[in-house]
């Protein structure tokens, strides 16, 4: 009786396991991702498209959850739950967040004009605040005061650490990398919480199977925008004109960071993932000093301990359904 009593326990403790991986991979993903895009950078421009690096990246997390569905269909044999092959109405949702995450996907490059790493990964985490109002929209998740006062402290967190003593600008961050920002956070925290609702919708769906007509409409969206940005670049100069090492590692990095965000999404939420790319914020700041020679200032380090405190009493607070 007792192993049977134990056995929900052992499940849980897997569960929870598996939660806190799939997490923290996502952390050290997520603290390189800015790295990375900075990097890729040459003489201050992206001498490679854009729009064919996020076809790359959706094309790449597509093919991956093709090989993760093969390996299941070898050992489990085809299901209802792991076959491709499905309705138009489970299909019909997934253009919504692919066409949001085009767009965001875009900005986050654009966004690099106006704020450095540090600054970046700083103002993702606006990303919270438009998260925690659309859970209640469309979720109908209550927050508690808490949150809501860990909300707050994010907004100060977020702003104290742009402030820009030694110079006549208030904010590191310029207006316009403000807002794209906000622009960033909004389209982020919807389409964040509207696949979640999708992949929660069907919990027994294989979380390979929703990956990969999500990633399918991403690559037609993408595919889109390069026939309308830079289609004479790309015929001209060829699909990889301007790749390095860096390039493709950018690639990979967030073609697993957006299986890993989905893992999270599938066995925690929404709010979790934000946690996470808040903890990368520190991460990034410190490796930033080493390799961009970033200056972490008094600003910087008081606007990084109000976020994280604010982190803290979002993550003790429990959500009421």
């Amino acid at each position: 009786m007792a192993a049977i009593g134990a056995m929900p326990e052992i499940g849980g403790f897997r569960q929870k396991s598996r939660r806190s991986f799939v997490t923290l991979i996502l952390t050290v993903l997520t603290s390189s991702q800015s790295i990375l895009i900075v990097w890729s950078k040459r003489a201050g421009k992206y001498e490679y498209s854009v729009t064919t690096a996020n076809f790359l990246v959706e094309a790449l997390k597509c093919a991956l959850s093709l090989v993760a569905l093969l390996r299941i269909w070898r050992k489990d044999g085809v299901t209802d739950d792991n076959r491709l092959s499905t309705t138009w109405d489970e299909v019909k949702v997934y253009p919504i967040p692919a066409a949001l995450y085009l767009v965001k996907n875009l900005l986050q490059y654009y966004i690099f004009a106006y704020v450095d790493a540090p600054g970046y990964q700083i103002l993702k985490n606006l990303n919270i605040i438009s998260t925690g109002i659309l859970y209640q929209i469309i979720l109908k998740r209550k927050l508690t005061e808490i949150q809501w006062a860990a909300f707050i402290l994010l907004c100060a967190g977020c702003t104290t650490a742009q402030l820009n003593p030694s110079s006549d600008h208030v904010l590191q961050a310029p207006l316009q990398g403000w807002v794209m920002a906000i622009v960033m956070a909004l389209l982020s925290g919807f389409a964040g919480v509207y696949t979640e609702a999708i992949i929660k919708k069907r919990p027994s769906r294989n979380i390979n199977v929703q990956n990969f007509w999500l990633y399918v409409f991403g690559m037609i969206f993408n595919a889109f925008a390069i026939m309308t940005q830079d289609f004479d670049a790309v015929m001209n100069d060829g699909f990889f004109h301007g790749y390095s090492l860096i390039t493709v590692l950018m690639i990979l990095n967030h073609a697993l960071s957006g299986i890993a965000v989905s893992m999270v999404m599938k066995y925690a939420d929404n709010i979790v993932k934000v946690y996470s790319t808040s903890v990368a914020m520190l991460l990034t700041a410190v490796v930033s000093v080493f390799l961009f020679g970033f200056h972490l200032s008094l600003a910087f380090f008081l606007g990084s301990t109000v976020v994280s405190v604010a982190i803290y009493l979002h993550s003790t607070s429990k959500s009421r359904r």
